[in-house]
């Protein structure tokens, strides 16, 4: 069997730590890894670095961006998604996401400079717009990055600046949820926000955003009165939908499509009419046998890339076929801070130290290289005891505002 790999990256990146590189725990070469290295000793598996750009399904041809094709017995289509602003696209530029490392560096610049820039700031309503920190979006990276900001402004930075009182930071979560980790059961939701607000974060649940710019937000409250909040720092946690190359997918396959875009697909992870074209991932919408649809996590896309490349297998070794992809649901962590996470594993709800300790550990083993391990294991054990972060930096211009690019 032959294997082609195509990524427009050429590193493996461990999305569940990249809050960690946003926030100034982690560098990004701590949480990503050569996908040629993690290759190296499978010999029939060739990397090339390139963006899907098109495909003709029925002629099992797949066309790059830069104009090369490629054609395929089975394609196995794994691309993702993307952020999404819910059609206001425009807030973007001053509300960054948090998908990439390229967007993980730029959050790192922008709220290390907004406390740069509330030292040097004599103006108190202008240093007070500095100081606060809103958070659109009350699911898991919503919730990490804000505990992570509290962490930051209560101990981290506490007896950095000499002008400002880095605690005195606002730092606050907007959703239209009811509850903070909407997904979680509701006694863990509620522990959580018990350990944000340990750490000064304050939540607004049953909100909408409707206006966002690089002054501020603007929320609807569940009366329907409307709220203005002066920030200098936005970020967007507010959820996702497919990537450009999913919707020519679709196009292309006339497959039908969730709400968000995403393909739905067979029991088998296949799209309908095209036995040997899988969708797996955030990409995809697909359900458990007993109908229950499948949450866009880790560990179902996980799940599904070892099913189907299983398949593959399967077909190309005689006719049998595998029974419907089962998902099996290991359960859900979330950090809030030092000391502090949920969890729920296997229907067991844990919070506190316990839940954090359990956090630490399966991410420690989810990261690809042994190396990278150890890394993210010292660092750890140095930010635990000294509550400092090794990679407070802020590159690219050291000046200027970031708004003002």
């Amino acid at each position: 069997m032959d294997i082609t790999l195509i990524d427009r990256r050429n590193f493996h990146l461990f999305q569940p730590l990249l809050y960690q590189v946003a926030t100034g725990s982690l560098s990004p070469g701590e949480i990503c890894a050569p996908l040629r290295s993690i290759l190296s000793r499978q010999a029939n598996v060739r990397v090339l670095l390139g963006e899907a750009g098109d495909i003709d399904p029925h002629a099992r041809r797949l066309t790059l961006k830069d104009g090369a094709s490629f054609e395929y017995d089975s394609l196995i289509v794994a691309t993702g998604s993307k952020s999404s602003y819910y059609g206001q696209d425009g807030w973007r530029t001053c509300a960054p996401s948090l998908k990439t490392v390229e967007e993980a560096t730029a959050i790192r610049h922008k709220i290390l400079y907004a406390f740069e820039a509330a030292e040097r700031e004599l103006d108190l309503h202008k240093r007070t717009a500095w100081l606060t920190f809103v958070i659109v979006g009350a699911g898991a990276t919503g919730v990490e990055l804000a505990g992570a900001l509290g962490e930051i402004a209560r101990h981290t930075l506490r007896n950095d600046f000499r002008s400002i009182h880095p605690p005195d930071a606002r730092i606050l979560i907007l959703d239209g949820s009811p509850r903070v980790l909407p997904v979680y059961p509701p006694d863990l939701s509620t522990r959580a926000e018990d350990s944000l607000r340990h750490l000064g974060v304050r939540v607004h649940s049953g909100v909408k955003v409707v206006a966002v710019d690089c002054e501020g937000v603007t929320y609807h409250r569940t009366d329907g009165s409307e709220c203005r909040i002066e920030a200098r720092t936005v970020l967007w946690a507010g959820g996702v939908t497919v990537t450009s190359f999913g919707k020519i997918l679709a196009e292309r396959t006339g497959a039908p499509t969730a709400r968000a875009g995403h393909i739905e697909v067979n029991p088998d992870l296949t799209i309908p009419g095209f036995p040997n074209l899988y969708v797996v991932g955030d990409l995809a919408s697909a359900r458990n046998p007993d109908g229950r649809l499948l949450p866009g996590v880790a560990q179902v896309a996980m799940q599904g890339g070892a099913y189907a490349a299983k398949a593959i297998a399967a077909r190309l070794n005689g006719p049998r076929e595998l029974p419907p992809f089962h998902y099996f649901d290991k359960g859900d962590l979330a950090v809030i801070g030092r000391g502090r996470a949920v969890a729920n594993i296997f229907g067991l709800h844990l919070s506190g130290l316990t839940a954090w300790l359990v956090w630490l550990f399966v991410h420690l083993m989810y990261l690809v290289q042994f190396q990278s391990r150890i890394l993210v294991f010292v660092q750890w054990g140095m930010e635990y005891i000294t509550f400092s972060r090794g990679a407070r930096l802020i590159t690219g211009d050291l000046v200027k505002d970031p708004e003002a690019e």
